[in-house]
């Protein structure tokens, strides 16, 4: 390209090479002849020649143009640069005139390409919409359909460029255009895609630079019919890469299939005797086996139903992986030297295991595959020879087996894809898609990498025919690339009607002689020689090389050195003995021939075609069948350039005939990341792409085309007049023509064009013009910032005048408004604090009072809060002793009555007992009655004696009182005496006589108070005792006669029970023996075996000849009015409405199940209770069972609960045996029966009204066989249903449990010791998910209104259980019996005291006392200086309840894990140690463990007696029976 050196002037931007950005914009800031000094916008200063600059256009827009051939300078960093900013919004897609360059952005961009996408480039104009695959698409169909001619969209580019995805989309397009309907099957389009993953799976690699890599080409021919659909389609493939099958390198791996087999189903393994891919050679010579993200297991899965789609069946696919699993087992058999001279023989037994395998694989004989390796046959005229060959030879005719054998197999794949998608002979168009490997070039040729994935880089040992054949290719497509450009250059000169006949075309046709030239041999095999007749190309010296017996890579690089030593093409590396390099278009490549002549030999080895032709497979010997050709001679050989040449020419012929169109993929980063673009990468891939060629065919003509309108628009500045003068001519394009032809003469360019619509300017042109024009926008720009700085000088000096002057006058204001302003401010002030102060006192004034009165008032308050709290705690303690002592009495009656149930059973003890009791009740009557008595006389002896007792001590403090005032007035005489004797000092007079009487009497005195104190005393004490004594007696008196109560009480029940036991055992007899009878009458032939409806048979019924026959009762309804009993089938409609509604979540009414409240009223209104024989009650069982099947639902469960509990409750208050409702009750003549009736007629404290409501609600009937029977499977289902939601919550429970019983191992002990900091932990969360699992059953029990006592026993078991399995971790782990542990659990069982709490009594019971085990056993852990503790103190204030084992195995198991302390003293284990020996030699010993009971702990009476019969007064029955007309009693 040329560049005008002229046009770069100071401070005009330019682009200059970069080595890290390839190209990078700058400005230039000095010009020294032809150096040029540029300030690049990376901030260095770089100095270049003027002809390595280019100039930039400073107009374009910074998101790019859409079609290149719009820029205005057309040169590498232009068109870099418009790629790189459209990418950078996402613009993936630009034109080169009719080239569309795609760059990957490597992310979805799902909005570019649905089907609302296609409908708008369906029929727009090509050019017209932004640059898409779907405008290529849609241009070649177009063309196609008015013009008749076939279409070809080449697809190029280097691996990882997004070749395949172009591909999808254009085939997407076209079957949108031209596919089948809906419902025609799967459309061609659709079968082309779905033999990808059969061809990737055999024809794809990694490479380094992709995963999956095709490793050939292929081209796609959709071909149409005369209406445009699609008729049938082809698929063409070229120069699959042989030799990856033998040959790798790492870090690239083999063909998928090979790993997808060795990653197959276990069986698939086993049966071709596969394993692990690093176990076969042609598989272990890299240290790739896997990829990220791929799993070859479900690949295998994928490609076998691939394979199905493409109509390949069952047995061929077996027979195709039989095969590559033969190739693999082939590639693992080595040679070692034989016996004879230059022989070889399998190296081990690991060697012939593999070829016996290949063998049995093969269906061949192992015999004659070892030979075909091992020997070789020599054909002569007269005979064939076998010879033997060295272990070298043995080895590389086995990698030619392999070889053969995969490529036939290949071939194999691409004509049953064909065959299954179908062609159409007749059609007469077709567009094919080329999705072909593009040219690269590096710095040592060492890769091949992608052909139809591209061409990756990766670390081959030698690049080398390979390479040359894709290189080939890109010379031939690249010469017809450039016709094709210079074709479309030529047609747009010829449409603007301009001069282009001296524009030159440069061709590559010399390489193309060079690489493929025919030459004319002739070879003489008797005298070894050739003639060359005509000399050859690089290929047909190749094919010489390899005919040659004794040649070699070297001899080959020779005849090239002789052959082309003066082709200006063709060079010889330096220090390279067997390289050459070929001057590409794209740029050198050099070449290593060291596996030139390996790689072009195709010819199958005589024997191998023998003997796999020969092969009991029938798909093995399809793949070698013998053509007549083939059959004439043992081994043909075959040249791969040379088939691979004519493939090539065959590919071109197709292009030749179509319309061509080209898609260039550009992979702007080797990371396959999106965002990121690398121009040094680009460039060159672009350059190999052919871009920078038709840029190079635009330049080299015109390549600047403005239309007139622009050019005028853009340059008009340079000559303005000329702009004048056409200002009154018409704005049609001759005189646009006009002006921009008189403009261009202004200027005094020579060299351009005028077309019709446009002007052509040459290379440099239009820099030149930019740069005038750039000129005469720096003077213009230069005159107008003059005229604006004076402009703004003046304004800006007016301006600081005015505000000066305004400065002084506002200064001179602001003064004497300040003054005024502050003397204002000054009085308000004064006056203003004046007012504040008097507010502020009366303020505080007023506080202080609301402050007194508040204090008053608080005083007030908190004296009434405190006597109301203190009230409440005291009926708070009160109730809770209450009913603490309620509890206990129950428990221990309940286990009084358990106790007289089992005494019950055997009617003559339950009479004894009876008997006794009588009598005991008796003899306590008579002992309390004497008591009675006796306390009475002790009571009047008491108070006798206490009044005895008073007196005499009033009569003693009486006297001493008197004895007390005489001794005062003696003194006071004996004072006044003293005072009026006077006082003679010198002789003292003393009365003796008078002072020993007053002696006397004081000493008299003193002796008698101390006697009447120590009478005092002694009444005190004897008063004391009396009372002491009194109060004892009656305390045992009243402890008597609650006992006496205690004991009639049970003695009414318990007389109940057995009258109720007798009736019901009789009417059970009677109606056995009714039912028999009536069998026996009715029936007297059948057996005896027959069973009753509810259970029993009827061979278990004896005669009833005695059995009184009562007459039958008449049905009465509600009204009392009698009327007939409804058929047996309307009551089994009305007993089907009623299950349908009830098997339903009816819900819950005034806290109680509305399906338990109406089965009961509907079996009541039915008289079912009363029936001999109906079958409402094993339907009703029936429904049961079946709602319960899920039994992982506790809220199912617990809604079956509740309802048969109630159920069963309303039951046991209602049905009583038959006979027992008509017997009148026998007054009682004990004393405990008439202290049992005297309790019954006490007043109640409910009222009459809601009396009679209960008893209307549930009244007691008459029950007949079927109903108790129904009773006992009812009792037996609520015991089922509570065990199935006791084991639901233990089983939650158990594996929480595990993880609580020992704490993790972050804790420490002071952590540990704060009992609520654990749950905050998620460590430590685990005690948490026990509360969350109580609370979450609790929850449920209450919403389904579960009885509270069933909810109580429910979690006593599980706390129960929690002890146990707590307490056997502690006794049977160690790691779990130490301190830390002690205080981790402990801080759980606060935990769940904390829960029991805030449950309540009423539903956690006494579940808190169940863990009083593990409680003492970790209470006993957490303390410290446990060695000072004796014995005693541990079993009688520390673990009370825990028995000598379990104390010895857990102080011998304690460590402290934190403090290291020691557990206690050696004397407290012997202690310990004696007493477990002394209970062994007694006892036997027992068992440390605790046993967790699963029984059921509650009966019919306990659920009795919890719920009571008033709460059913407002129940509501299911609101869906109550509109039917059969369930009408339901209102009432």
């Amino acid at each position: 390209m040329l560049v005008a050196s002229a046009a770069t002037g100071v401070g005009s931007l330019v682009w200059v090479e970069d080595p890290n950005e390839a190209w990078i914009d700058g400005e230039v800031v000095a010009v020294n002849g032809e150096d040029i000094t540029v300030l690049c916008t990376s901030g260095n200063t770089v100095v270049v020649r003027s002809s390595n600059v280019y100039p930039k256009d400073t107009d374009s827009p910074s998101c790019g143009v859409d079609d290149m051939t719009k820029l205005a300078y057309l040169h590498e960093p232009g068109v870099l640069q418009n790629l790189k900013s459209r990418y950078d919004i996402n613009e993936i897609y630009t034109y080169t005139g009719s080239i569309l360059i795609a760059v990957n952005p490597f992310q979805r961009l799902p909005h570019l390409y649905d089907s609302h996408m296609m409908a708008q480039y369906k029929g727009a104009a090509f050019g017209e919409l932004s640059p898409h695959p779907f405008a290529v698409a849609d241009a070649a169909y177009r063309l196609m359909i008015n013009d008749g001619k076939s279409q070809a969209i080449l697809v190029s580019g280097e691996s990882g460029a997004g070749k395949t995805e172009s591909t999808k989309l254009l085939m997407r397009y076209l079957a949108y255009m031209g596919g089948r309907s809906a419902g025609e099957g799967r459309s061609v389009e659709q079968q082309v895609l779905e033999s990808n993953p059969v061809l990737e799976a055999f024809g794809n690699a990694k490479t380094v630079r992709n995963n999956n890599s095709s490793r050939f080409g292929k081209f796609v021919e959709l071909q149409f019919d005369q209406s445009g659909r699609i008729s049938g389609a082809a698929v063409r493939t070229y120069l699959l890469e042989r030799s990856r099958v033998c040959q790798l390198s790492d870090p690239e791996r083999n063909y998928h299939c090979f790993y997808m087999l060795c990653a197959a189903p276990q069986e698939e393994v086993q049966k071709y005797k596969l394993g692990n891919p690093r176990t076969f050679h042609y598989l272990n010579q890299t240290n790739c086996y896997e990829l990220d993200g791929v799993d070859d297991a479900k690949e295998y899965i994928a490609t076998r139903k691939a394979m199905d789609t493409v109509g390949i069946s069952v047995q061929e696919q077996d027979a195709i992986f039989r095969v590559i699993a033969a190739i693999l087992h082939l590639g693992n058999i080595e040679f070692a030297k034989g016996k004879e001279i230059d022989s070889s023989t399998p190296k081990d037994e690991k060697s012939w295991f593999h070829l016996r395998t290949s063998a049995e694989l093969f269906m061949c004989d192992a015999k004659a595959l070892e030979d075909s390796l091992c020997k070789k046959v020599i054909t002569t005229r007269d005979e064939s020879i076998i010879t033997d060959v060295d272990p070298k030879t043995a080895a590389s005719r086995r990698d030619a087996l392999a070889k053969v054998v995969y490529s036939r197999l290949f071939d194999w794949l691409v004509d049953t894809i064909n065959i299954s998608i179908g062609q159409d002979k007749n059609s007469k168009y077709l567009i094919g898609v080329l999705d072909i490997y593009g040219f690269e070039s590096f710095k040592t040729n060492r890769c091949l990498t992608g052909m139809v994935g591209g061409l990756g880089c990766g670390f081959v040992v030698h690049i080398s025919f390979e390479q040359f054949c894709i290189n080939l290719t890109n010379e031939k497509l690249q010469q017809h690339f450039n016709q094709h450009v210079f074709k479309m250059e030529q047609e747009e000169y010829t449409r603007e009607e301009i001069n282009w006949s001296y524009i030159e075309f440069i061709d590559n046709q010399d390489i193309l002689d060079m690489i493929e030239k025919v030459e004319f041999i002739l070879l003489l095999l008797n005298i070894q020689f050739l003639f060359r007749d005509k000399r050859g190309g690089i290929i047909a010296l190749l094919d010489q090389a390899c005919m040659l017996p004794r040649s070699t890579h070297e001899t080959f690089a020779e005849s090239l050195y002789r052959e082309f030593k003066s082709h200006k093409r063709f060079s010889k590396p330096k220090l390279a003995r067997s390289d050459f390099t070929i001057c590409h278009y794209a740029g050198d490549v050099t070449y290593q021939t060291e596996l030139f002549l390996d790689k072009n030999k195709d010819y199958v080895i005589g024997e191998h075609q023998a003997l796999l032709n020969a092969s009991e497979c029938s798909f093995v010997s399809g793949l070698f069948l013998v053509s007549d050709e083939e059959s004439s001679k043992q081994s043909k050989f075959s040249s791969i350039g040379s088939r691979f040449k004519l493939q090539l020419q065959s590919l071109l012929e197709t292009l030749s005939s179509t319309e061509p169109h080209y898609i260039r993929c550009v992979k702007p980063n080797n990371l396959l990341k999106p965002a990121i673009f690398e121009n040094h990468n680009v460039l060159q891939q672009l350059r190999c792409g052919g871009v920078m060629e038709a840029i190079r065919i635009s330049c080299a003509g015109y390549p600047t085309k403005r239309l007139f309108g622009e050019f005028v628009h853009r340059f008009g500045i340079l000559a303005p007049e000329v702009l004048k003068g056409s200002s009154g001519e018409e704005a049609d394009s001759s005189g646009e023509a006009a002006a921009c032809k008189k403009l261009l003469e202004k200027v005094g360019l020579d060299g351009y064009q005028i077309g019709k619509t446009k002007v052509f300017l040459r290379a440099g042109q239009m820099a030149e013009l930019d740069a005038r024009r750039t000129e005469v926008l720096g003077r213009s720009a230069s005159i107008i910032q003059r005229k604006v700085r004076s402009y703004m000088a003046r304004e800006l000096t007016r301006h600081v005048y005015e505000s000066m002057r305004r400065e002084v006058a506002s200064r001179s204001i602001q003064k004497y408004l300040r003054m005024h302003l502050a003397s204002k401010a000054f009085r308000e002030i004064c006056s203003s604090a004046l007012c504040i102060q008097t507010g502020m006192r009366a303020m505080a004034a007023r506080n202080e009072l609301h402050h007194r009165w508040e204090t008053r008032a608080a005083i007030v308050i908190q004296s009434h809060s405190r006597k109301l709290l203190a009230r409440l705690e005291y009926t708070k303690l009160k109730k809770a002793a209450i009913t603490t002592q309620c509890a206990w009495r129950s428990k221990v009656a309940r286990g009084e009555l358990r106790k007289m149930k089992m005494a019950a059973r055997e009617t003559g003890a339950l009479q004894a007992a009876k008997n006794k009791l009588e009598k005991q009740v008796e003899e306590l009557t008579w002992r309390l009655q004497l008591e009675k008595r006796m306390r009475t006389d002790l009571e009047e002896a008491k108070i006798k004696e206490n009044k005895k007792l008073q007196t005499a001590l009033k009569e003693l403090q009486l006297q001493f009182k008197e004895t007390k005032d005489m001794l005062l007035k003696e003194k006071e005489v004996s004072k006044r005496a003293a005072e009026q004797v006077p006082v003679i000092q010198e002789i003292p007079v003393i009365d003796h006589e008078m002072m020993d009487k007053l002696s006397a009497e004081s000493e008299k005195l003193k002796a008698l108070v101390s006697s009447l104190e120590s009478k005092i005393v002694e009444t005190e004490k004897k008063y004391e005792e009396t009372n002491k004594l009194s109060e004892e007696r009656l305390k045992q008196a009243m402890d008597a006669e609650s006992l006496i109560v205690k004991l009639k009480t049970n003695m009414h029940t318990l007389q109940e029970k057995i009258s109720d036991m007798e009736t019901e055992n009789k009417i059970l007899r009677q109606q056995t023996l009714l039912t028999a009878s009536k069998g026996v009458a009715g029936h007297p032939s059948e057996s005896g075996n027959k069973v009753l409806q509810n259970g029993h048979h009827a061979s278990d019924t004896i005669r009833t000849n005695d059995l009184p026959h009562s007459p039958a009762k008449a049905y009465e309804t509600p009204d009392s009015k009698p009327r007939r009993p409804p058929s047996d089938r309307q009551q089994h409609e009305d007993v089907d409405t009623l299950m349908e509604c009830v098997v339903k979540d009816v819900g819950f009414s005034q806290g109680k199940p509305v399906a338990a409240f109406t089965i009961y009223k509907s079996l009541l209104h039915w008289r079912s209770f009363e029936a001999e024989r109906t079958s409402v009650f094993d339907r009703l069982i029936q429904m049961i069972g079946s709602a319960i099947e899920d039994q992982e639902s506790n809220d199912h469960m617990a809604y079956w609960l509740s309802n048969t509990s109630t159920l069963l409750f309303l039951l046991q208050k209602s049905l009583k045996p038959a006979g027992t409702a008509a017997a009148t009750p026998v007054k009682p003549t004990s004393l405990f029966g008439r202290m049992a009736m005297g309790f019954r007629s006490s007043p109640s404290t409910v009222s009459l009204a809601a009396a009679a409501a209960a008893l209307d609600t549930v009244r007691q009937v008459e029950a007949k066989y079927p109903a108790l029977l129904f009773k006992q499977q009812l009792t037996a289902y609520v015991e089922k249903i509570y065990g199935i939601i006791r084991d639901n919550l233990k089983k939650e429970l158990s594996s929480l449990l595990a993880l609580c019983i020992q704490a993790p191992r972050t804790y420490k002990g002071n952590v540990l010791r704060s009992g609520r900091s654990f749950g905050k932990d998620s460590q430590t969360n685990h005690w948490q998910g026990i509360i969350d699992c109580l609370n979450s059953l609790l929850t449920i029990l209450k919403e389904n209104f579960v009885p509270p006592v069933l909810i109580q026993k429910i979690y006593a078991q599980t706390f129960t259980s929690i002890n146990v399995q707590l307490f056997h971790s502690l006794l049977l782990r160690r790691e779990c019996c130490t301190f830390s542990n002690g205080e981790y659990v402990k801080s759980g069982l606060a935990e769940l005291e904390l829960w029991c709490c805030q449950a309540k009594e009423e539903y956690a019971g006494w579940a808190w006392d169940e863990l009083k085990h593990i409680r003492q056993a970790v209470g006993f852990l957490v303390i410290h200086q446990k060695y000072r503790i004796s014995y005693d103190e541990i079993t009688n204030d520390l673990c009370p309840i825990l028995n000598v084992q379990q104390l010895h195995r857990i102080c011998t198991l304690y460590w402290d894990d934190n403090y290291n302390t020691r557990s206690v003293s050696p004397e407290v284990i012997a202690s310990m140690r004696v007493l477990m020996t002394e209970e062994s030699s007694t006892s036997g010993g027992s068992s440390f463990l605790l046993d967790d009971s699963s029984s059921i702990p509650f009966s019919v009476d306990d659920l009795s007696n919890s719920i009571d019969i008033k709460d059913f007064l407002d129940v509501s029955p299911a609101p869906e029976l109550l509109e039917h007309h059969a369930f009408q009693f339901l209102h009432k």
